[in-house]
């Protein structure tokens, strides 16, 4: 007995010195201030540039927006201190002109400007362009993010620095021909990947000699895109390795730490979905490797500020230089959730000639985290990103161990000119396992209509067994796919008889509410039952489920509960309506199994939101209307978005087979090919390359016959 008081007083202890040490570290982490700082310029969008705000106004600096077209009535407008309009929609004439975001940084008497990540964030021009007019860039020396953002240049630095790479061709010679001699030399299969590449884009795998030339001319068209630059390198692809990256920064001073690692293998079309820290499964050892080794690229560049340096890591922890991000990473909060940090903070405070906040033997690990990245796509079409409206939006509330980083609000929209992520959900526990639990927990809390999400997907990744265990690596939604996207089962009567049931009470409560108000007693519109007068007890109810409409007969009994026939089978139903802080359930029965789904009737569409996922299942539309949907799609190729068409693989008269490439688009910042949807011959191009297609829109007419 002595002996389990003595542990307990022992444990109690080192968390009286645990809590201790974590104080003395957070008071001398806001002690001092950011002097040289007092108005900084976010010079981006969304959830970056409120997530910089944020932090600014707790050190009571003050913000400054820019903001397009697009964003006039935004979130990060609303937030900043100040806001300035810098241009139209497209990034081009907005976020991505420095000569506008200079001028408004000059007018405003911004001290500073926080690129945030993308667009500008690792720009060498504009970097020096803000040194030149003595305004303090929150970023590396212009040199860092030059030598780093060339890949060929940054292998040779981190192969003198003695960081660990990968062998392939970074040369000067960049005819098709030199590029797939280097391939064949190198071995099958081979990334190729823009020098000045980052966030997945001008990257390709080629699997072969056949496919190689097709995949480098995709890669070099994104490429000049995205950093008007086709410049490729060729290296070995390792399969199936993990993702693995490491948080650093450094000072004018000469220091340098790192922060841990970030796993980000879970990914589709390059880029991550799903992110965690620290590293699952990853040894003390190596763990402590791989830091020593980011710190070691960054001192090669004399790093300033955030920086984040990848590695792939094969399945016995051997890693390899990747590349090094010369700015703050979408996935950064996971590394201030297991650190107790403030990254922009230190951004702040380094970028004003402070030290850095904490030194290496400071800094202690603690916990586990995820962050799921939310976006506007639709899994179950290749991710397709998509764009609209969001007509609700409800998320998990936030607190010390979970946040939710969004730059929208219900009812704003999703621009077809941006990234389609809505909103980073992030997450803490004690360990791995406590940390997935919360995840989960938010993810079922995160609703949205309006627009295809990835939540449900995200949902079933995070409970695959594989992902529970850990065993996570770059190819694991193709590995898993089956799991992952399984085979679209019916809608159980159990969620046919909750769609009817808020049907008939949310009726019902409209109608109570025109009894209330209306001084027509007499109104037929006033019928307590919530259907009008002359009806019987028995009542037809059509729902439509994705292309089946489907018959409920509704028995009204006299106790207020209801007998729904869905097929062949009878089921009791009982419930009502419960409002909680603005938001709608419905407590259920359906025979005697009780629910609580969260309820939304919108445009004669239900949804239902409960721990098992989200369903909507709507009323059919009138038979006049339904005969015009899906005619634009009917003779040919249409565009899933609103995009810019870049490329006519086809021309009048070619003859073509289910599945040949048509059109390339450029939408919400990615290269897209649209595909032949059936054999034919092209009788109509509705589009010339460099113009502007809606959504719905037919790119193709096909006249149908048999490819030759």
């Amino acid at each position: 007995m002595a002996a389990v008081v003595l542990l307990s007083t022992l444990q109690g202890l080192n968390r009286l010195s645990q809590n201790l040490t974590w104080t003395r570290r957070s008071l001398r982490f806001v002690s001092g201030g950011v002097e040289r700082i007092e108005k900084v310029l976010i010079a981006n969008r969304g959830e970056i540039a409120c997530r910089v705000m944020r932090s600014a106004r707790r050190l009571g600096v003050r913000s400054v927006a820019v903001y397009s077209d697009a964003d006039r009535d935004s979130m990060h407008v609303a937030m900043a201190d100040e806001s300035y309009h810098i241009g139209a929609a497209p990034s081009q004439q907005s976020y991505l002109c420095m000569d506008k975001v200079l001028e408004v940084a000059k007018r405003s008497g911004s001290h500073a400007v926080h690129p945030g990540y993308g667009f500008l964030s690792e720009n060498t021009e504009f970097a020096e362009a803000c040194q030149r007019e003595g305004i303090i860039f929150i970023g590396p020396p212009s040199s860092a993010i030059r030598d780093m953002g060339i890949k060929s240049t940054s292998k040779h630095i981190m192969a003198a620095a003695g960081v660990p790479i990968i062998g392939g061709y970074h040369g000067e010679d960049q005819s098709d021909s030199r590029l797939q001699e280097e391939a064949a030399r190198i071995g099958y299969p081979v990334m190729i990947k823009a020098v000045r590449g980052g966030g997945g884009k001008g990257m390709r795998i080629s699997w072969s000699p056949l496919d190689f030339l097709e995949q480098l001319e995709s890669a070099r068209r994104e490429a000049r895109k995205s950093f008007n630059d086709d410049v490729m390198l060729v290296e070995k692809f390792v399969q199936d390795p993990r993702h693995v990256e490491v948080q650093v920064f450094g000072d004018v001073h000469g220091n340098a730490v790192y922060l841990f690692e970030r796993d980000c293998s879970v990914q589709r079309r390059h880029q991550k979905i799903i992110e965690e820290a620290p590293g699952p499964g990853i040894s003390p050892e190596v763990r402590r490797k791989l830091g020593e080794a980011a710190v070691r690229a960054a001192k090669a560049v004399k790093y300033v500020g955030a920086g984040t340096v990848e590695f792939i890591m094969d399945a016995e922890q051997n890693f390899y230089f990747m590349e090094m991000n010369t700015r703050l990473q979408v996935e950064h909060p996971v590394s201030e959730m297991v650190t107790g940090t403030d990254l922009v903070e230190w951004q702040l405070r380094v970028a004003a000639g402070e030290r850095l906040p904490l030194l290496q033997e400071d800094i202690v690990l603690r916990g586990h985290s995820f962050e799921a990245r939310i976006y506007a796509e639709d899994p179950n079409n290749d991710f397709l990103p998509g764009a609209g409206p969001l007509l609700h939006l409800s998320t998990p509330a936030a607190d010390s161990h979970t946040r939710i980083e969004t730059g929208v609000r219900q009812g704003d929209e999703v621009s077809a000119h941006y990234d389609p992520m809505i909103s980073k959900l992030v997450v803490w526990g004690e360990d791995r396992r406590a940390a997935l639990k919360k995840l989960r927990y938010g993810l079922r809390n995160f609703n949205i209509v309006g627009l295809n999400t990835n939540i449900d997907f995200l949902l079933t990744l995070s409970s695959h067994p594989e992902f529970e265990a850990g065993n996570v690596n770059t190819s694991f939604i193709q590995q898993h796919h089956d799991d992952l996207f399984p085979a679209a089962t019916p809608t159980s009567a159990a969620t046919i008889c909750q769609t009817v049931l808020g049907l008939i009470l949310t009726e019902r409560r409209h109608t109570d509410h025109f009894s209330e108000t209306t001084t027509d007693r007499f109104s037929p519109f006033g019928s307590g039952l919530g259907w009008r007068p002359n009806t019987q007890m028995v009542r037809d109810v059509r729902l439509q489920l994705k292309d089946e409409k489907l018959d409920v007969a509704v028995t009204f009994n006299k106790d207020g509960s209801f007998l729904m026939q869905v097929g062949q089978d009878l089921h009791h139903v009982t419930g009502h309506l419960e409002d909680e802080g603005g938001v709608c359930y419905l407590r259920c029965s359906v025979n005697g199994v009780k629910s609580r789904p969260k309820l939304l009737v919108l445009d004669d569409t239900v949804h239902l939101f409960s721990s098992e996922g989200s369903c909507s299942v709507s009323l059919p539309a009138p038979k006049h209307l339904a005969a015009v949907s899906g005619s634009a799609a009917q003779g040919g190729a249409v565009a899933p978005m609103t995009g810019t068409i870049e490329k006519v693989l086809v021309k009048v008269g070619d003859q073509v087979s289910a599945g040949d490439p048509l059109v390339v688009m450029i939408a919400m910042k990615m290269e897209h090919t649209i595909r032949a949807p059936k054999a034919g011959r092209i009788r109509k191009i509705f589009f010339s390359e460099g113009s502007q297609a809606n959504r719905h829109a037919a790119l193709v007419d096909l006249e149908e016959c048999d490819a030759e």
